[in-house]
């Protein structure tokens, strides 16, 4: 898994990024979706987080976020 630090600067440079494993912290995946939403990059996410965090997590996309239900 790469570092929240390599994830912010591959969105901010407009890569996808699937994000399921689980691995990152609720305010990494805000500070990720806020670097992909700067480029329109689509993140996924994992559905296993909060309904209040993948609201935060999804604000701070503006539109990139999507949510995995498994």
């Amino acid at each position: 898994m790469k570092s929240t630090d390599d994830c912010i600067r591959i969105a901010a440079a407009g890569g996808g990024l699937d994000l399921t494993t689980g691995a990152k912290s609720t305010d990494d995946l805000i500070r990720i979706a806020s670097a992909a939403s700067a480029r329109g990059a689509p993140i996924w996410v994992p559905g296993s987080k909060s309904t209040d965090d993948l609201i935060r997590i999804a604000a701070a996309g503006k539109g990139c976020v999507m949510v995995r239900f498994d």
